[in-house]
Protein backbone atom coordinates (compact mmCIF):
# COMPACT_ATOMS: atom_id res chain seq x y z
CA UNK A 1 0.00 0.00 0.00
CA UNK A 2 1.69 3.30 -1.28
CA UNK A 3 1.06 6.70 1.28
CA UNK A 4 -1.43 7.89 -1.24
CA UNK A 5 -3.65 4.89 -0.94
CA UNK A 6 -2.97 4.90 2.86
CA UNK A 7 -4.13 8.52 3.45
CA UNK A 8 -7.92 7.91 1.94
CA UNK A 9 -8.62 5.26 4.57
CA UNK A 10 -6.31 6.65 7.50
CA UNK A 11 -7.24 9.55 10.33
CA UNK A 12 -4.44 11.55 8.23
CA UNK A 13 -6.74 12.51 5.76
CA UNK A 14 -9.55 14.11 7.81
CA UNK A 15 -7.55 15.61 11.19
CA UNK A 16 -5.95 18.86 11.22
CA UNK A 17 -1.76 19.23 10.65
CA UNK A 18 -1.11 20.71 13.53
CA UNK A 19 -1.25 18.82 16.83
CA UNK A 20 -4.22 19.30 19.55
CA UNK A 21 -3.48 19.71 22.84
CA UNK A 22 -5.82 17.95 24.84
CA UNK A 23 -5.92 20.91 27.85
CA UNK A 24 -6.88 23.70 25.17
CA UNK A 25 -10.45 21.96 24.29
CA UNK A 26 -13.08 21.27 27.68
CA UNK A 27 -15.81 18.87 27.16
CA UNK A 28 -18.22 17.32 29.69
CA UNK A 29 -15.97 13.67 30.25
CA UNK A 30 -18.10 10.24 30.23
CA UNK A 31 -15.26 7.90 29.49
CA UNK A 32 -13.03 6.56 31.98
CA UNK A 33 -9.39 4.42 30.91
CA UNK A 34 -7.03 2.63 32.92
CA UNK A 35 -3.49 0.94 32.25
CA UNK A 36 -1.28 -1.04 34.19
CA UNK A 37 1.82 -3.19 33.22
CA UNK A 38 3.16 -6.33 34.89
CA UNK A 39 6.87 -7.77 34.60
CA UNK A 40 7.16 -11.58 33.18
CA UNK A 41 10.34 -11.94 32.67
CA UNK A 42 11.52 -15.81 33.89
CA UNK A 43 13.81 -16.13 36.22
CA UNK A 44 17.22 -16.75 34.58
CA UNK A 45 20.71 -15.35 34.72
CA UNK A 46 20.62 -11.71 34.87
CA UNK A 47 23.06 -11.73 32.17
CA UNK A 48 20.98 -13.03 29.77
CA UNK A 49 18.47 -10.36 29.59
CA UNK A 50 18.39 -7.77 27.54
CA UNK A 51 15.39 -6.10 28.71
CA UNK A 52 12.05 -7.09 30.84
CA UNK A 53 9.54 -8.56 29.22
CA UNK A 54 5.77 -7.36 30.20
CA UNK A 55 2.35 -7.83 30.11
CA UNK A 56 0.31 -4.60 29.39
CA UNK A 57 -3.03 -3.72 29.90
CA UNK A 58 -6.04 -1.23 28.45
CA UNK A 59 -9.34 -1.18 30.16
CA UNK A 60 -11.75 1.43 28.93
CA UNK A 61 -15.08 2.12 30.28
CA UNK A 62 -18.03 4.27 28.30
CA UNK A 63 -20.07 4.69 31.66
CA UNK A 64 -21.70 1.00 29.91
CA UNK A 65 -19.20 -1.27 29.98
CA UNK A 66 -15.63 -2.02 29.95
CA UNK A 67 -13.23 -4.09 27.53
CA UNK A 68 -9.93 -4.49 27.84
CA UNK A 69 -7.37 -5.18 25.75
CA UNK A 70 -3.97 -6.94 26.63
CA UNK A 71 0.12 -7.28 25.05
CA UNK A 72 2.00 -9.51 25.77
CA UNK A 73 5.93 -10.13 25.47
CA UNK A 74 5.80 -13.52 24.48
CA UNK A 75 5.96 -15.78 21.17
CA UNK A 76 2.65 -17.07 21.90
CA UNK A 77 -0.01 -17.22 24.83
CA UNK A 78 -1.57 -20.53 24.89
CA UNK A 79 -4.92 -20.99 25.20
CA UNK A 80 -5.10 -22.48 28.54
CA UNK A 81 -3.46 -19.82 29.67
CA UNK A 82 -5.94 -17.17 28.41
CA UNK A 83 -8.48 -19.19 29.46
CA UNK A 84 -7.07 -19.66 32.88
CA UNK A 85 -6.54 -15.15 33.23
CA UNK A 86 -10.03 -14.67 31.69
CA UNK A 87 -11.67 -16.45 34.56
CA UNK A 88 -9.86 -14.87 37.37
CA UNK A 89 -10.73 -11.07 35.64
CA UNK A 90 -14.34 -12.04 35.44
CA UNK A 91 -14.02 -13.11 39.90
CA UNK A 92 -11.82 -10.34 40.28
CA UNK A 93 -13.63 -6.99 38.56
CA UNK A 94 -15.79 -8.69 36.38
CA UNK A 95 -15.52 -7.99 32.61
CA UNK A 96 -16.68 -10.80 31.05
CA UNK A 97 -14.50 -13.21 28.97
CA UNK A 98 -15.66 -11.63 25.24
CA UNK A 99 -14.69 -8.75 26.67
CA UNK A 100 -10.65 -9.55 27.10
CA UNK A 101 -8.22 -9.56 24.52
CA UNK A 102 -5.34 -11.04 24.57
CA UNK A 103 -2.71 -11.39 22.17
CA UNK A 104 1.28 -12.17 21.96
CA UNK A 105 3.33 -10.03 20.38
CA UNK A 106 5.47 -12.94 18.77
CA UNK A 107 8.78 -11.76 20.05
CA UNK A 108 11.34 -14.23 19.07
CA UNK A 109 13.95 -13.30 21.64
CA UNK A 110 12.38 -14.78 24.89
CA UNK A 111 12.54 -18.47 26.05
CA UNK A 112 10.03 -20.97 25.39
CA UNK A 113 8.53 -21.36 29.13
CA UNK A 114 6.85 -24.49 28.69
CA UNK A 115 7.15 -25.29 32.91
CA UNK A 116 3.46 -25.36 33.67
CA UNK A 117 4.27 -23.18 37.21
CA UNK A 118 5.39 -20.50 34.08
CA UNK A 119 1.83 -20.53 32.92
CA UNK A 120 0.33 -20.36 35.74
CA UNK A 121 2.50 -17.25 36.73
CA UNK A 122 1.57 -15.62 33.48
CA UNK A 123 -1.83 -16.16 33.94
CA UNK A 124 -2.08 -14.30 37.14
CA UNK A 125 0.36 -11.49 35.62
CA UNK A 126 -2.11 -11.26 32.36
CA UNK A 127 -5.31 -11.37 35.52
CA UNK A 128 -3.48 -8.56 37.49
CA UNK A 129 -2.33 -6.32 35.32
CA UNK A 130 -5.94 -6.24 33.54
CA UNK A 131 -7.56 -5.88 37.28
CA UNK A 132 -5.20 -3.08 38.05
CA UNK A 133 -6.35 -1.20 34.83
CA UNK A 134 -9.27 -1.52 35.73
CA UNK A 135 -9.36 -0.07 39.34
CA UNK A 136 -6.86 2.40 38.37
CA UNK A 137 -9.44 3.85 35.65
CA UNK A 138 -9.99 7.32 35.52
CA UNK A 139 -11.57 9.90 33.69
CA UNK A 140 -10.35 10.32 30.13
CA UNK A 141 -9.98 11.79 27.03
CA UNK A 142 -9.09 9.18 24.03
CA UNK A 143 -8.48 9.77 20.17
CA UNK A 144 -7.90 7.32 17.48
CA UNK A 145 -5.16 7.58 14.30
CA UNK A 146 -3.03 6.21 11.99
CA UNK A 147 0.62 6.51 11.08
CA UNK A 148 2.68 5.30 7.85
CA UNK A 149 5.88 3.24 8.25
CA UNK A 150 6.53 1.20 5.20
CA UNK A 151 10.28 1.24 5.78
CA UNK A 152 10.75 -1.43 8.35
CA UNK A 153 8.52 -4.23 7.36
CA UNK A 154 8.27 -6.52 4.02
CA UNK A 155 6.68 -9.63 2.65
CA UNK A 156 9.63 -12.94 3.49
CA UNK A 157 8.03 -14.71 0.95
CA UNK A 158 9.31 -14.45 -2.97
CA UNK A 159 8.28 -15.13 -6.55
CA UNK A 160 10.69 -17.23 -8.45
CA UNK A 161 11.67 -17.78 -11.68
CA UNK A 162 10.91 -21.80 -11.07
CA UNK A 163 7.23 -20.97 -10.44
CA UNK A 164 6.83 -21.20 -6.56
CA UNK A 165 7.29 -18.69 -3.84
CA UNK A 166 10.54 -19.23 -1.67
CA UNK A 167 10.19 -18.07 1.94
CA UNK A 168 13.92 -15.75 2.53
CA UNK A 169 15.43 -17.08 -1.10
CA UNK A 170 18.85 -14.71 -0.12
CA UNK A 171 19.67 -11.23 -0.56
CA UNK A 172 21.08 -11.04 -4.40
CA UNK A 173 19.75 -14.38 -5.68
CA UNK A 174 18.93 -13.66 -9.47
CA UNK A 175 16.06 -16.44 -9.61
CA UNK A 176 14.16 -14.02 -7.65
CA UNK A 177 10.82 -12.47 -9.60
CA UNK A 178 9.49 -9.92 -6.88
CA UNK A 179 8.16 -10.07 -3.45
CA UNK A 180 4.28 -12.73 -3.49
CA UNK A 181 2.57 -10.94 -0.91
CA UNK A 182 1.69 -7.35 0.73
CA UNK A 183 2.57 -5.90 3.86
CA UNK A 184 0.85 -3.07 5.81
CA UNK A 185 2.02 0.36 6.82
CA UNK A 186 -0.85 1.74 8.88
CA UNK A 187 0.49 2.28 12.82
CA UNK A 188 -2.73 1.94 14.38
CA UNK A 189 -3.26 4.27 17.84
CA UNK A 190 -5.41 4.87 20.43
CA UNK A 191 -4.25 7.15 23.15
CA UNK A 192 -5.84 8.16 26.27
CA UNK A 193 -5.02 11.88 28.78
CA UNK A 194 -6.78 12.36 31.42
CA UNK A 195 -8.06 15.77 32.31
CA UNK A 196 -4.68 17.63 32.53
CA UNK A 197 -3.71 16.57 29.88
CA UNK A 198 -1.29 13.99 30.92
CA UNK A 199 -0.57 10.79 28.81
CA UNK A 200 -2.08 7.93 30.88
CA UNK A 201 -1.13 5.04 27.99
CA UNK A 202 -1.96 4.32 24.14
CA UNK A 203 -2.07 1.06 22.26
CA UNK A 204 0.18 0.01 19.66
CA UNK A 205 -1.21 -2.02 16.03
CA UNK A 206 1.48 -2.55 13.80
CA UNK A 207 2.17 -5.69 11.53
CA UNK A 208 5.71 -7.18 11.82
CA UNK A 209 6.95 -10.42 12.78
CA UNK A 210 9.52 -9.46 16.22
CA UNK A 211 12.11 -11.36 14.73
CA UNK A 212 15.24 -8.66 15.12
CA UNK A 213 17.24 -10.78 17.46
CA UNK A 214 18.79 -8.12 19.98
CA UNK A 215 21.06 -10.29 22.24
CA UNK A 216 19.41 -11.85 25.16
CA UNK A 217 15.83 -12.39 26.46
CA UNK A 218 13.69 -9.20 24.94
CA UNK A 219 10.81 -7.82 24.07
CA UNK A 220 12.41 -7.51 20.67
CA UNK A 221 11.88 -4.03 18.83
CA UNK A 222 8.88 -4.07 20.58
CA UNK A 223 11.00 -2.47 23.48
CA UNK A 224 12.50 0.17 21.44
CA UNK A 225 9.37 1.30 20.03
CA UNK A 226 8.10 1.67 23.62
CA UNK A 227 11.06 3.64 24.76
CA UNK A 228 10.77 6.08 21.75
CA UNK A 229 6.82 6.39 22.96
CA UNK A 230 7.80 7.20 26.28
CA UNK A 231 10.09 10.54 25.20
CA UNK A 232 5.94 11.89 25.65
CA UNK A 233 5.91 10.83 28.75
CA UNK A 234 7.81 8.26 30.97
CA UNK A 235 4.89 6.31 32.93
CA UNK A 236 2.66 6.14 29.79
CA UNK A 237 2.12 2.39 29.53
CA UNK A 238 2.46 1.43 25.90
CA UNK A 239 0.48 -1.95 25.13
CA UNK A 240 1.41 -3.26 21.40
CA UNK A 241 -1.19 -5.78 19.90
CA UNK A 242 0.67 -7.43 16.76
CA UNK A 243 -0.67 -7.07 13.09
CA UNK A 244 -1.52 -9.77 10.54
CA UNK A 245 2.01 -10.27 9.93
CA UNK A 246 2.54 -14.38 9.42
CA UNK A 247 4.58 -13.66 6.10
CA UNK A 248 6.21 -10.35 6.92
CA UNK A 249 9.46 -9.36 9.01
CA UNK A 250 12.44 -7.01 9.03
CA UNK A 251 14.67 -8.32 6.32
CA UNK A 252 13.84 -7.20 2.82
CA UNK A 253 15.58 -9.91 0.60
CA UNK A 254 15.55 -7.44 -2.14
CA UNK A 255 18.23 -5.12 -0.36
CA UNK A 256 21.62 -4.62 -2.00
CA UNK A 257 23.06 -4.07 1.70
CA UNK A 258 24.71 -6.36 4.35
CA UNK A 259 21.83 -6.73 7.48
CA UNK A 260 22.58 -4.81 10.57
CA UNK A 261 23.34 -6.44 14.07
CA UNK A 262 20.13 -7.72 15.90
CA UNK A 263 20.45 -4.70 18.39
CA UNK A 264 20.76 -2.08 15.39
CA UNK A 265 17.81 -3.97 13.78
CA UNK A 266 16.05 -3.77 17.18
CA UNK A 267 16.42 -0.11 17.70
CA UNK A 268 15.66 0.75 13.35
CA UNK A 269 12.36 -0.75 13.81
CA UNK A 270 11.15 -0.22 16.90
CA UNK A 271 12.48 3.52 16.77
CA UNK A 272 10.50 3.85 13.57
CA UNK A 273 7.05 2.71 14.49
CA UNK A 274 8.00 4.69 17.88
CA UNK A 275 8.16 7.46 16.31
CA UNK A 276 5.24 6.89 13.84
CA UNK A 277 2.93 6.40 16.80
CA UNK A 278 3.91 9.64 18.19
CA UNK A 279 3.30 11.62 15.19
CA UNK A 280 0.11 9.76 15.31
CA UNK A 281 -0.67 11.13 18.94
CA UNK A 282 0.04 14.28 18.13
CA UNK A 283 -2.30 14.58 15.07
CA UNK A 284 -5.13 12.55 17.28
CA UNK A 285 -8.40 14.76 18.52
CA UNK A 286 -8.63 13.77 22.19
CA UNK A 287 -12.69 13.08 22.90
CA UNK A 288 -15.27 10.59 23.98
CA UNK A 289 -14.91 6.75 22.14
CA UNK A 290 -17.82 5.43 22.54
CA UNK A 291 -19.49 2.91 22.74
CA UNK A 292 -17.58 -0.01 23.92
CA UNK A 293 -18.99 -4.08 22.70
CA UNK A 294 -17.69 -6.86 22.66
CA UNK A 295 -18.23 -9.95 20.72
CA UNK A 296 -16.61 -13.47 19.98
CA UNK A 297 -17.23 -16.60 18.38
CA UNK A 298 -15.52 -20.13 18.93
CA UNK A 299 -15.99 -22.94 16.54
CA UNK A 300 -13.71 -25.72 15.16
CA UNK A 301 -11.82 -25.84 12.33
CA UNK A 302 -10.33 -29.48 11.18
CA UNK A 303 -6.59 -30.61 10.43
CA UNK A 304 -5.09 -31.06 6.88
CA UNK A 305 -4.56 -34.41 6.39
CA UNK A 306 -1.20 -35.73 5.29
CA UNK A 307 -1.00 -38.31 2.67
CA UNK A 308 0.47 -41.85 4.27
CA UNK A 309 3.63 -41.73 1.77
CA UNK A 310 4.56 -38.13 3.44
CA UNK A 311 4.40 -39.81 7.13
CA UNK A 312 5.88 -42.92 5.96
CA UNK A 313 9.21 -41.19 4.31
CA UNK A 314 9.08 -38.70 7.31
CA UNK A 315 9.32 -41.72 9.74
CA UNK A 316 11.97 -43.07 7.55
CA UNK A 317 13.87 -40.05 7.81
CA UNK A 318 13.84 -39.53 11.86
CA UNK A 319 14.98 -43.11 12.00
CA UNK A 320 17.97 -42.26 9.84
CA UNK A 321 18.87 -38.97 11.60
CA UNK A 322 22.47 -39.03 12.21
CA UNK A 323 23.33 -39.21 15.85
CA UNK A 324 24.67 -35.47 15.94
CA UNK A 325 22.94 -32.23 14.23
CA UNK A 326 19.70 -31.28 12.51
CA UNK A 327 18.97 -31.10 8.86
CA UNK A 328 16.14 -29.08 7.01
CA UNK A 329 14.57 -32.00 6.32
CA UNK A 330 15.19 -33.65 9.84
CA UNK A 331 13.52 -31.16 11.15
CA UNK A 332 10.51 -30.81 9.35
CA UNK A 333 9.86 -34.59 9.50
CA UNK A 334 10.07 -34.45 13.39
CA UNK A 335 7.12 -31.59 12.86
CA UNK A 336 5.31 -33.64 10.81
CA UNK A 337 5.58 -36.73 13.12
CA UNK A 338 4.86 -34.22 16.36
CA UNK A 339 1.65 -33.20 13.82
CA UNK A 340 0.32 -36.37 12.74
CA UNK A 341 0.39 -37.67 17.03
CA UNK A 342 -1.55 -34.09 17.73
CA UNK A 343 -4.37 -34.86 15.09
CA UNK A 344 -4.63 -38.72 16.55
CA UNK A 345 -5.98 -37.28 19.45
CA UNK A 346 -7.89 -34.62 18.52
CA UNK A 347 -8.92 -34.17 14.77
CA UNK A 348 -9.77 -30.59 14.54
CA UNK A 349 -8.32 -27.09 16.27
CA UNK A 350 -10.68 -24.91 18.62
CA UNK A 351 -10.69 -21.17 17.11
CA UNK A 352 -11.77 -17.87 18.71
CA UNK A 353 -12.24 -14.93 16.67
CA UNK A 354 -12.93 -12.00 18.35
CA UNK A 355 -14.25 -8.34 18.29
CA UNK A 356 -13.59 -5.26 20.54
CA UNK A 357 -14.80 -1.80 19.51
CA UNK A 358 -13.67 1.00 20.87
CA UNK A 359 -15.60 3.80 19.41
CA UNK A 360 -14.89 4.43 15.41
CA UNK A 361 -12.37 1.78 16.36
CA UNK A 362 -12.79 -2.56 16.05
CA UNK A 363 -9.75 -5.14 17.27
CA UNK A 364 -10.24 -7.79 15.39
CA UNK A 365 -8.73 -10.96 16.67
CA UNK A 366 -7.55 -14.48 15.23
CA UNK A 367 -5.45 -17.19 17.26
CA UNK A 368 -3.01 -17.71 14.05
CA UNK A 369 0.21 -16.49 12.59
CA UNK A 370 -1.92 -14.91 9.76
CA UNK A 371 -0.71 -13.45 6.59
CA UNK A 372 -1.13 -9.81 5.95
CA UNK A 373 -3.74 -10.22 3.28
CA UNK A 374 -5.94 -11.38 5.14
CA UNK A 375 -5.57 -8.62 7.69
CA UNK A 376 -5.89 -6.08 4.01
CA UNK A 377 -8.92 -7.96 3.50
CA UNK A 378 -10.46 -7.31 7.28
CA UNK A 379 -9.93 -3.73 6.45
CA UNK A 380 -11.17 -3.31 3.11
CA UNK A 381 -14.31 -4.72 3.79
CA UNK A 382 -15.17 -3.40 7.59
CA UNK A 383 -17.61 -1.14 8.20
CA UNK A 384 -14.97 0.86 10.52
CA UNK A 385 -12.95 3.44 9.46
CA UNK A 386 -10.50 1.94 12.14
CA UNK A 387 -10.01 -1.62 11.94
CA UNK A 388 -6.80 -3.29 13.56
CA UNK A 389 -6.41 -7.04 13.31
CA UNK A 390 -4.48 -8.85 15.88
CA UNK A 391 -2.74 -11.81 15.47
CA UNK A 392 -1.85 -14.49 17.52
CA UNK A 393 -4.66 -13.35 20.37
CA UNK A 394 -6.24 -16.11 22.72
CA UNK A 395 -4.33 -18.59 21.95
CA UNK A 396 -1.84 -20.09 18.92
CA UNK A 397 -2.56 -22.53 16.03
CA UNK A 398 0.52 -21.69 13.64
CA UNK A 399 1.01 -20.42 10.59
CA UNK A 400 -2.52 -19.80 8.64
CA UNK A 401 -1.65 -19.12 4.83
CA UNK A 402 -3.72 -17.88 1.93
CA UNK A 403 -5.43 -20.15 -0.15
CA UNK A 404 -3.04 -18.90 -3.23
CA UNK A 405 -0.11 -19.82 -0.84
CA UNK A 406 -1.30 -23.68 -0.70
CA UNK A 407 -1.60 -23.61 -4.20
CA UNK A 408 0.44 -24.29 -7.34
CA UNK A 409 2.40 -21.94 -6.98
CA UNK A 410 3.06 -21.13 -3.33
CA UNK A 411 5.49 -22.88 -0.83
CA UNK A 412 8.12 -21.81 1.46
CA UNK A 413 8.51 -22.50 5.17
CA UNK A 414 5.05 -20.94 6.41
CA UNK A 415 2.84 -23.38 3.93
CA UNK A 416 4.75 -26.74 5.37
CA UNK A 417 2.16 -29.34 7.13
CA UNK A 418 3.34 -29.29 10.35
CA UNK A 419 3.74 -25.76 10.35
CA UNK A 420 0.28 -25.20 9.16
CA UNK A 421 -1.92 -27.32 10.52
CA UNK A 422 -5.33 -26.15 9.51
CA UNK A 423 -7.70 -26.47 6.51
CA UNK A 424 -6.76 -24.35 3.31
CA UNK A 425 -9.63 -22.53 3.85
CA UNK A 426 -8.69 -21.85 7.80
CA UNK A 427 -7.83 -17.98 7.00
CA UNK A 428 -10.64 -17.00 4.80
CA UNK A 429 -13.19 -18.63 7.54
CA UNK A 430 -11.14 -16.35 10.33
CA UNK A 431 -11.58 -13.10 7.83
CA UNK A 432 -15.32 -13.82 7.12
CA UNK A 433 -16.24 -14.48 10.95
CA UNK A 434 -14.31 -11.37 12.32
CA UNK A 435 -16.16 -9.20 9.70
CA UNK A 436 -19.77 -11.12 10.90
CA UNK A 437 -18.60 -9.76 14.70
CA UNK A 438 -18.04 -6.55 13.23
CA UNK A 439 -21.41 -5.63 11.23
CA UNK A 440 -22.97 -6.66 14.86
CA UNK A 441 -21.49 -3.29 15.44
CA UNK A 442 -22.65 0.86 14.94
CA UNK A 443 -19.02 2.59 14.71
CA UNK A 444 -19.09 5.63 17.08
CA UNK A 445 -18.17 9.03 16.05
CA UNK A 446 -14.74 10.11 15.42
CA UNK A 447 -13.34 12.77 18.22
CA UNK A 448 -13.06 16.21 16.23
CA UNK A 449 -11.46 19.73 17.15
CA UNK A 450 -14.22 22.40 17.67
CA UNK A 451 -15.23 24.37 14.55
CA UNK A 452 -13.58 27.81 14.15
CA UNK A 453 -16.09 30.59 14.90
CA UNK A 454 -16.62 31.30 10.97
CA UNK A 455 -18.04 28.14 10.97
CA UNK A 456 -19.93 28.30 13.77
CA UNK A 457 -23.96 27.72 13.17
CA UNK A 458 -25.49 30.21 15.76
CA UNK A 459 -28.04 32.93 15.36
CA UNK A 460 -26.35 36.49 14.85
CA UNK A 461 -22.47 34.94 14.05
CA UNK A 462 -20.73 36.87 11.55
CA UNK A 463 -17.73 34.96 11.63
CA UNK A 464 -14.10 35.64 12.18
CA UNK A 465 -13.18 38.90 12.06
CA UNK A 466 -9.99 39.41 10.14
CA UNK A 467 -6.34 40.35 11.96
CA UNK A 468 -6.26 43.93 12.52
CA UNK A 469 -2.44 43.36 11.47
CA UNK A 470 -3.29 41.07 8.03
CA UNK A 471 -5.96 43.43 6.62
CA UNK A 472 -3.89 46.02 5.31
CA UNK A 473 -2.76 47.14 1.54
CA UNK A 474 1.02 46.77 0.17
CA UNK A 475 3.16 49.78 1.72
CA UNK A 476 6.28 50.33 -0.93
CA UNK A 477 7.08 53.65 0.30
Amino acid sequence: MNRRNFLKHSAMAATPAMAQYPQLHVEPVRMKAGFAEREITPKVDPAKIHDPLKVRAAVFDDGQRQAALVGVDALFVARPVVLAARRQIQERCGIPPEAVMVGASHSHSVERASDPAYADFLARQIADAVCQASVSRAAARCGVGSGFENQVAFNRRLRMKNGLTYTHPGQGNPDVVGFAGPTDPEVGVIGAWDEKGRLLGLIVNYACHATTSPPGISANWIYYMEKVVRGLDPSAVVVFLQGASGDVTQVNNLSPYARPSGDEYARFVGGRIGAEAAKALASIQPGILAPLAARSKVWRIPYRVPRPERVRRAEEIVKQAPPKGETTELRFARTLLNFVAQRAKEPNCEVEVQAIQVGPAVFISNPAELFCQFGLDLKAASPFRFTYPVELANGSVGYVPTEEALGEHGGGYETRLGVSRLEVTAGRQMVEAGLELARTMTPGPVPQPPPAELFRREPGNIGSQPWSFGNVPPEVS
